[in-house]
């Protein structure tokens, strides 16, 4: 029987129409997505309730979260990817040793984030970018940020298991049942307990630790092909699940790097600015969670399909998850460049926080219409193991372009250049991102001829 039923998953994955099956594997990454993210909103409208110092700190712990989602990409998106080129091969053992070994290295990794930070506490929220009278803020959101870190990190790794054997809708139960109770929570613990910013941070440990345990019962639950075995572990797979998953942290951990960047340069001009920065990253960050979750849904199809050699189901899927994604990205756009002012507003009322972040919204908006093909450009290579290029990729955005940039139209342009220099960083990234895409499919076109 469960044979059978490790047969069916590799013949849905490798014979079913590609567009119906990225639809059906995106819709509830999508559906997680967009909860997990109106959940970052909402966190953001309640706190922003306090004070534009109380929405800076939010802002300043959302950098910070970004590096530990980074681990957690890293080690799921480099455990995924190589579990589905083996399932696609029907090498179901080797796939068990590479998802035991990514889950208690994600655990330990996470672990060993919390106590540096720890250590370091006072010195780490200055570095990320607070001021003075954000500092306080900081520090007591982001010490339950910190409790619940090994936790998050491996509910990363097990969403992205989940989503790479094509069983993303597990993944979508996990992580949404954690975000519905960290909306509710908020208002409860910040206001009925006065607990305030703190409230918000034990909101959000509570909601992690709880997806943890449902996300763990799947796979106790011989819901996956993969199972986790503390004896499976093996040091030697550690290498190849981090080069692997590197693009994804260097992805993660630069676009967390660049919002540090971003609160230290706008912290010149006042609360306001970081206030009103932070809410354009979330902002901007929901509208391309659509486009994400369907990236997300191709990265199985990818997968498998790479390594069963089936080249022109791999060329299909690209295309229809690009024009499907990239309508996404038109639509949400639009909405932001008819009310930039109004969707700042809902966030922070404050007249000099709207007005930052509208402009930066608007500019940002226009760069996201680039995104949905880098984005697939680099999953395409990640998935199917052209590690290196796919990091090169990854360091272009929010390295090597982002950051000379914003040092430079900071220097130039003030306030105004800070605004300007992550969506510029955007639209270059757009042109290698082409030439490796031509050169890749090239490759899979001679392929198909062999």
């Amino acid at each position: 029987m469960k044979a059978k039923k490790q047969i069916s998953q590799y013949d849905k994955m490798t014979k079913t129409p590609v567009s119906s099956l990225i639809v059906r594997l995106s819709v509830p990454t999508v559906i997680s997505m967009m909860i997990t993210n109106i959940y970052n909103l909402a966190d953001t409208a309640f706190v922003g309730r306090i004070s534009n110092s109380a929405s800076g700190a939010v802002g300043i712990v959302f950098g910070f979260m970004a590096i530990i989602q980074a681990i957690g990409f890293m080690m799921g998106n480099g455990s995924g990817s190589i579990i589905s080129r083996l399932l696609g091969k029907k090498d179901n053992k080797n796939a068990t040793i590479i998802a035991s070994t990514g889950f208690f290295f994600s655990i330990f990794f996470g672990a060993l984030i919390s106590l540096v930070s720890f250590l370091t506490l006072d010195y780490l929220v200055m570095i990320l970018g607070s001021t003075e009278t954000i500092a306080p803020y900081a520090k007591d959101y982001i010490t339950y940020i910190l409790i619940a870190s090994p936790f998050m990190t491996a509910d990363f790794l097990m969403n992205n298991i989940l989503r790479y054997e094509g069983k993303a809708t597990f993944g979508m139960i996990g992580l949404s049942v954690g975000a519905i109770l960290n909306i509710i929570g908020d208002p409860i613990f910040m206001f009925i307990f006065n607990l305030g910013i703190s409230g918000a941070g034990i909101s959000t440990m509570i909601s992690q630790i709880i997806s943890f345990f449902i996300l763990l019962s799947m796979f106790l639950r011989g819901k996956t092909v993969c199972k986790f075995s503390i004896k499976k572990i093996n040091v030697k797979c550690l290498y190849a699940i981090i080069t692997t998953g590197l693009p994804s942290l260097l992805r993660q951990g630069l676009n967390s790097f660049g919002t540090v960047l971003l609160n230290t340069s706008a912290s010149l001009y006042g609360d306001a600015a970081v206030a009103a920065m932070s809410i354009v990253s979330r902002v901007i960050f929901f509208a391309f969670s659509i486009a994400l979750g369907v990236g997300q849904g191709f990265q199985p199809v990818c997968g498998f399909n790479f390594g069963a050699k089936k080249f022109d189901r791999l060329k299909k899927a690209f295309i229809f998850t690009l024009a499907l994604s990239q309508i996404f990205i038109i639509l949400m756009s639009v909405i932001i460049f008819i009310f930039p002012g109004d969707i700042i507003r809902i966030f922070r009322n404050d007249s000099a926080v709207v007005e930052i972040g509208a402009r930066a919204l608007v500019l940002q908006g226009i760069s996201q219409l680039f995104m949905p093909f880098c984005m697939l450009v680099e999953l395409t290579l990640q998935c199917v193991g052209e590690r290196f290029k796919a990091s090169f990729l990854s360091t272009l955005k929010s390295g090597l372009f982002f950051i000379p940039l914003l040092f430079l139209l900071q220097s130039i342009r003030g306030l105004s250049g800070i605004q300007e220099a992550q969506p510029l960083a955007v639209i270059l990234s757009f042109i290698p991102s082409v030439i490796f895409a031509v050169s890749f499919f090239r490759k899979l076109t001679y392929k198909l001829e062999e």
